[in-house]
């Protein structure tokens, strides 16, 4: 099976399907059944979540990243130029991530207010960062700083200090995208 045929054809879903289909073969289960449930895969809510496409833009809810390795393989996986929605936290080392927000992040905007380290980190590799408290708000920054054909990602890489849990941040996400 080609990795073309598969329904989410990122980096880390790619590497789940390896595992699922080694772990598959070794109970063997049908060759056409494993084939059949990659074809038909869908990311789970809040988890690299396509929400809508706007002026040639994807939004992406990637909500429950909720540390640095998951944003990690979020941000891997952006093919196209990206703005960055994460949020600030004093704790984490995010130095693994500098060469892909090196390759394909335009733009950082920062929530919450622990951005120290994200300013550290990454201002002197992106043009452009911003903080703010609400993610209405970086949601409209983002809009008027994407261009067409580039991809806005709501990857926190951290816990939130202003939802209750992730799944209400990512709903408020796809709310704020709604209403551009």
């Amino acid at each position: 099976m080609s990795i073309a045929s598969f329904a989410s054809q990122t980096n880390f879903n790619v590497k789940n399907a390896m595992a699922s289909n080694t772990l598959s073969d070794l109970m063997r289960v049908r060759k056409e059944t494993i084939r059949n449930c990659l074809a038909d895969f869908e990311n789970e809510e809040h988890r690299l979540e396509k929400v809508l496409k706007i002026n040639g833009s994807q939004y992406i809810n990637d909500a429950q990243a909720g540390n640095v390795n998951a944003t990690y393989y979020a941000l891997e996986s952006m093919e196209q130029e990206t703005v960055w929605i994460v949020w600030g936290s004093n704790v984490n080392d995010y130095d693994i991530l500098l060469p892909l927000v090196n390759e394909k992040v335009k733009a950082i905007i920062c929530l919450g207010k622990n951005n120290d380290k994200l300013i550290e980190t990454f201002g002197n590799v992106v043009d452009f960062m911003i903080e703010t408290d609400a993610i209405e708000d970086a949601v409209k920054i983002a809009y008027k700083l994407c261009r067409d054909a580039e991809s806005v990602l709501y990857s926190p890489a951290a816990g939130t200090d202003l939802c209750e849990n992730y799944e209400s941040c990512g709903n408020k996400f796809k709310q704020a995208v709604r209403q551009l």
